[in-house]
């Protein structure tokens, strides 16, 4: 009997899934996963010798869920999605470099001839040798996430021009025993492809942050669109309260990290416009975390992080290139 997980997040198709691949008894659906942040929880927890996921998923992409599987649980991947026109399409192109072993085109209608060649394609993967993902390689040397009681927390905000600049600080961040809370502003319809973006560059996991979710150090957490990012009690919340300009707020972040994580916090302010992150900045610093705005130079707009150093909310002010380090040296001081 093939064991195989069902990543979808359609409800009528997820039912004709398990049909079709269930049809000649050869083949048992052990778990369902209906979005890219769920799937590899669902793996872990079932091992099942196949996947199949849809590429267009809820919660970072299907492409986000085959990098998180392949860096933590290997398991052989059917990409089955209707963004794949053939073997040499961009989807299925990408969805190869991402380590799925097989992607073919989900028929906009079932055939019995597409059911029997969805059975073959599973069948093939069975056993099939798969590897780590390079970028899970980099994240297992620094261990995979961890829970802790105390874990302590990284603060990052960041406004116009923040992506690429987010996108380099994450990639130094290997090896960082913390939890990484981002804040950047953003339209609520881009999140999922920034998170997917952020997931491909850090070699640390990155997901979209849910309410109560506990804190994990090594894990990467972005905020959603129209919610504050907070930490209580050593597990993110989303809250929509207070109603501010900015919804993920920085000055919400920074705040609530400076009331729960005291000295074991380090905040970071990157380029930005306007003055959102200044004054929950300084919280931190008061409370005793180690605090660092971008510099002039390396910031596409420098407003964000001046008015964090005019208040003597940063101590340190630092070019891009050098805050993934400054980051790590200081954790490396609260953790030892």
């Amino acid at each position: 009997m093939i064991r195989v997980v069902v990543v979808e997040d359609s409800a009528s198709q997820r039912a004709h899934l398990v049909r079709a691949l269930e049809a000649e008894g050869d083949i048992a659906v052990v778990a369902l996963a209906t979005d890219a942040t769920a799937a590899l929880g669902v793996v872990q927890e079932h091992r099942p010798e196949v996947v199949t996921v849809d590429l267009q998923l809820p919660g970072g992409g299907g492409r986000h869920a085959i990098e998180q599987i392949m860096a933590f649980a290997p398991t052989p991947i059917l990409v089955l999605s209707a963004t794949v026109t053939g073997p040499h399409s961009e989807a299925a192109v990408n969805a190869l470099v991402s380590g799925a072993l097989d992607a073919v085109p989900k028929p906009a209608r079932w055939t019995a001839a597409a059911e029997a060649e969805l059975r073959k394609r599973v069948r093939s993967l069975r056993g099939a040798t798969v590897l780590r993902h390079p970028r899970g390689r980099r994240s297992a040397d620094a261990g995979e996430p961890r829970r802790t009681r105390t874990v302590p927390v990284v603060a990052v905000a960041a406004s116009t021009g923040g992506p690429p600049a987010l996108a380099k600080l994450l990639a130094g961040l290997g090896g960082l025993r913390a939890a990484v809370l981002v804040v950047q502003h953003l339209h609520p319809d881009f999140i999922d492809g920034f998170v997917t973006w952020m997931a491909r560059v850090s070699p640390l996991p990155v997901q979209p942050a849910t309410d109560r979710a506990p804190l994990q150090a090594g894990a990467v957490y972005i905020a959603p669109g129209n919610a504050h990012l907070k930490v209580k009690d050593g597990r993110l919340m989303l809250d929509p309260e207070p109603r501010t300009l900015h919804r993920p707020s920085a000055n919400e972040l920074f705040k609530s990290v400076a009331t729960s994580s005291g000295r074991r916090a380090v905040g970071v302010l990157l380029t930005g416009m306007g003055d959102d992150g200044a004054t929950g900045l300084l919280a931190m610093r008061t409370a005793g975390a180690h605090t660092i705005a971008q510099d002039e130079r390396s910031s596409a707009v420098y407003g964000m992080p001046r008015v964090a150093k005019a208040v003597g909310a940063a101590v340190e002010v630092l070019p891009l290139d050098a805050v993934a380090e400054a980051v790590k040296r200081s954790m490396k001081r609260v953790t030892g």
